[in-house]
């Protein structure tokens, strides 16, 4: 199996020409809001055991990757003020060529006669609303696919086998059934490709790094399934 990683939250970077929108509101960028707290730094981890790697470079306040043309937060409270030029510019520099690049790897792999894993990683807020969440590790699939339910079972047994100090919860604190960047693969490739998005709580996140142990106990699951 081959294994694609992406991670579309990786950066809180605005470009330049858009700054203006975030004058009054620079704080935001710096929160979950603005992108995945230690999201790119686990990324960058397992990058290396990966076929092919890909992850955003902008804000999801500027355009949310992981959200289909039409969705209405495609857009931002922020960007969504911008006008339909330059609302097509970013589309056309940072969500389309992100998306497509990847789209095409995953292609090219199956028509190879290849299975691929996609694992799009993420990390959610350990607060939402007031309300606290409970999980550590949330893996986020399409239930209806058993090749993801196996996948999701396989993974958070091993987890509990080896690190049970962990809590491993499926299709936590997202369905993975919602609109998003997998589930639009999904209907792309029916066989051969399996979406997991994994979602790491962020109190293991210290200065936009994750806790190094869970790093390492995600990569030994990960790499002993594929193996």
């Amino acid at each position: 199996m081959k294994l694609v990683l992406t991670c579309e939250h990786a950066s809180n970077r605005i470009p330049k020409r858009f700054e203006k929108l975030f004058t009054a509101h620079k704080t935001v960028l710096n929160t979950h809001r603005g992108f995945d707290l230690g999201a790119y730094d686990l990324f960058k981890f397992l990058k290396t055991y990966a076929d092919f790697s890909q992850h955003q470079r902008v804000s999801r306040l500027l355009v949310e990757t992981n959200r289909s043309i039409g969705h209405p937060v495609l857009f931002s409270e922020f960007s969504k003020l911008l006008t339909s030029q330059e609302k097509e510019s970013i589309l056309k520099r940072y969500y389309y060529p992100y998306l497509e690049s990847v789209t095409q790897v995953i292609a090219e792999l199956i028509e190879e006669g290849e299975d691929v894993l996609h694992l799009s990683i993420h990390s959610f807020t350990p607060v939402l609303n007031e309300e606290k969440r409970h999980g550590d590790i949330g893996l986020l699939y399409d239930p209806s696919r058993i090749s993801e339910k196996n996948f999701a079972i396989k993974f958070r047994n091993e987890f509990y086998h080896n690190f049970p100090s962990y809590h491993v919860r499926f299709n936590y604190p997202y369905l993975g059934k919602a609109d998003g960047f997998p589930t639009s693969l999904r209907k792309k490739f029916p066989k051969h490709y399996l979406g997991i998005e994994l979602e790491v709580n962020q109190k293991f996140s210290k200065n936009n790094k994750m806790d190094v142990h869970l790093k390492k106990s995600i990569k030994e699951i990960l790499l002993k399934i594929l193996e």
